[in-house]
């Protein structure tokens, strides 16, 4: 067993190693995997974070501009952190938001109430990851972020996380908490678990 600051550490050196060209094929995968595995044009609303290109994040915005070419009805959100720096609220992503970068660099809408998305409207959730166990439970930048968001939502929201590592999962995360959220699914460039 390994706790989550080990495969934290070991997760973002071997992610921190790969080349771009690597993460763009494997962004393609898992976006190719996200619409042969889910029913995406049956949800309604999906929410989804914007990658952050310096830690090499999946590129969601290769899922972002499938759903828009292919006029599916589902609506997107993505998440911004709060100035309490502990919470996330959530705003509708079009073709049309602007988006400005957080002093973390990471890039947001401006927020409106009209713009706003409650957590129990998702249908799916998107979830950054490094790593994670046979369980579900996932390994992130170690903030709670998600796991607060994810508690918010209904109880048949699936889970989705993305890792652009081809990883299968460790046997068990040691220091999972009560508070800790588990994945529905995750993908992969070579394949989709689930749990």
């Amino acid at each position: 067993m390994q706790d989550k600051a080990e495969l934290r550490r070991a997760a973002l050196f071997r992610r921190k190693a790969l080349p771009a060209d690597e993460i763009a094929q494997h962004s393609q995968q898992l976006c190719d995997q996200l619409f042969q595995h889910f029913p995406v044009a049956e949800w309604r609303w999906l929410h989804l974070f914007l990658p952050l290109a310096r830690y090499n994040e999946p590129d969601t915005w290769l899922i972002i501009h499938r759903i828009w070419a292919e006029g599916l009805a589902v609506r997107l959100a993505m998440p911004m952190v709060q100035a309490d720096g502990i919470s996330l609220r959530h705003y509708e992503l079009t073709p049309d938001t602007p988006l400005h970068p957080s002093h973390w660099g990471i890039p947001e809408p401006a927020a409106t109430a009209e713009t706003e998305v409650p957590a129990a409207a998702f249908d799916a959730v998107l979830v950054p990851l490094l790593a994670m166990d046979r369980a579900g439970h996932r390994v992130g930048y170690g903030g709670g972020f998600y796991d607060r968001f994810l508690a918010r939502c209904r109880p048949e929201t699936q889970f989705i996380g993305l890792s652009v590592l081809d990883e299968a999962p460790v046997a068990t995360i040691a220091d999972v908490l009560p508070t800790d959220v588990p994945l529905t699914a995750c993908l992969m460039p070579g394949g989709v678990w689930h749990f």
